[in-house]
């Protein structure tokens, strides 16, 4: 965790500095402020900054991992990393789903209505596979 939080928080600095270069720079027609680029890139910077104070105090809890020491070696991180399913039709149910929900503004909006409704069932299935089927436990 420790290598992930080196990564956010400069970048948060980073976008820290594009907001203030973007309401220095950025002005529009007559010298007015454009408030949706500054919004958009301080509310950018505030997410990137909580992502990274998650990961440092996370990483705080934690021993270290072979990739946050420099004396770490690739076997040590051998082994399993979790269990994933073999195979599974669910993921794909749920990328329809966002489809639907996305283009409900373009299309209307009966259309997202649709799209929750497929999601609902999209998501059960997902959290329920192991419980029917070939991988019942």
């Amino acid at each position: 965790m420790r290598t992930e939080y080196k990564i956010y928080l400069p970048l948060g600095l980073f976008f820290v500095v594009c907001t203030v270069a973007y309401w220095f720079f950025g002005r529009v027609d007559g010298g007015r402020i454009e408030w949706v680029g500054i919004a958009a890139l301080a509310l950018t910077a505030l997410m990137v900054f909580q992502i990274g104070f998650y990961l440092y105090f996370t990483a705080r809890k934690m021993d270290l991992r072979p990739e946050d020491r420099a004396d770490g070696e690739v076997t040590e991180g051998a082994g399993d990393m979790g269990f994933f399913p073999p195979r599974s039709i669910w993921p794909f149910w749920a990328a329809v789903t966002a489809g639907l929900v996305f283009l409900g503004p373009v299309f209307g909006w009966w259309l997202t209505v649709l799209g929750v409704g497929f999601g609902a069932l999209a998501l059960a299935g997902w959290i329920y596979q192991y419980y029917r089927g070939d991988y019942q436990h």
